[in-house]
């Protein structure tokens, strides 16, 4: 979540006339994340989440992001439900932009997970992906490690800070792509459970937002990418990995859906694709973004240092113990 496009009461008062919702009396930006303008609406009453389209997200796929967090919500997944407007529509259009109204999920995110929060991620990870068998909906992953290369050459490494950056990832990419394992298990995964789009309220889960990363892959790379962004500890400007978090998220997964030998095999270069996949679009968004855009920029070093860790492990074991 972010804010680029900046709106105003006229704004709100549009919306207030497309849905039938209680009157909207406030709103306010939400700075964290980095793909889309995200505002919080406040009726009397009631909150919801507004979201105005940018950057990587296709208006044609938005469609698949709005029937899939609708579909959740009927198999009882916890996530923000679409609203439809008058038309019976789930978008409209802000300053020439595409734009949805969100239910509001109780809860926050927190800094820091702990061990027990970390299989509960995997228990919620894993009724996604149950739930994906009996949704019929595909969306190609966009951002696979079979379609980053156009991102990896449009970065300029002009940088003092990413001097030799350029000659590293290409070697890994080579490598994870040679490496990149076929025929997995796969549907519907959430793409980008970051701990900020992780809720919970009195310290139990209460839901997952964000979907718009969503898409078919394999169901090992979720948990990759939840290794990456939610089983490492950062200690002064280091991120170390914690083993023992990577264990309970499994153990969540595995109390609700069993993982294969196979999956356990390629999760090291699952991570190392999920590793590259979030260096490359943080390097871009570091060189690329706005200065008058209201966002917190993240750091591209934090997973240049999680991508060589995961080039000194090598099998499932050296995750767990």
């Amino acid at each position: 979540m972010a804010v680029y496009t900046k709106i105003s009461k006229r704004e709100v008062s549009y919306i207030n006339k497309k849905f039938e919702v209680e009157k909207i009396i406030n709103f306010k930006g939400i700075k964290q994340g980095i793909e889309n303008t995200n505002y919080l609406l406040k009726s009397r009453n009631n909150k919801f989440i507004l979201t105005i389209f940018e950057k990587r997200v296709s208006q044609k796929e938005i469609p698949f992001f709005m029937k899939l967090m609708d579909h959740l919500n009927n198999l009882k997944i916890n996530c923000p439900k679409p609203l439809k407007n008058k038309n019976g529509n789930y978008l409209i259009r802000i300053k020439n932009k595409s734009a949805c109204i969100v239910s509001f999920l109780d809860g926050k995110d927190k800094k820091k997970l702990n061990l027990k929060n970390c299989f509960d991620v995997g228990k919620i990870i894993a009724q996604i992906h149950l739930s994906s068998k009996r949704i019929k909906l595909y969306r190609k992953n966009s951002m696979s490690i079979k379609n980053l290369n156009p991102l990896l050459n449009s970065i300029k490494f002009k940088s003092k800070k990413f001097v030799n950056v350029e000659k590293f990832l290409k070697n890994n990419f080579k490598d994870i792509k040679k490496k990149w394992p076929n025929k997995l298990p796969s549907g519907i995964i959430h793409g980008d459970l970051f701990i900020d789009n992780i809720f919970f309220k009195n310290n139990k889960l209460s839901g997952i937002i964000d979907f718009y990363f969503a898409a078919n892959d394999y169901f090992m790379y979720e948990i990759a990418i939840c290794v990456n962004a939610l089983c490492f500890d950062k200690k002064k400007s280091k991120f170390l990995i914690n083993k023992k978090k990577v264990k309970n998220l499994i153990k969540g997964y595995q109390s609700i859906k069993k993982i294969s030998v196979k999956e356990k095999k390629s999760l090291n270069v699952l991570c190392r694709g999920a590793a590259m996949r979030y260096f490359l679009t943080r390097l871009y968004d570091y060189t690329n973004t706005p200065k008058t855009a209201l966002i917190k920029i993240k750091d591209p070093r934090e997973y240049y240092q999680k991508l060589v860790t995961h080039n000194n492990l090598k099998t499932y074991k050296d995750y767990i113990s």
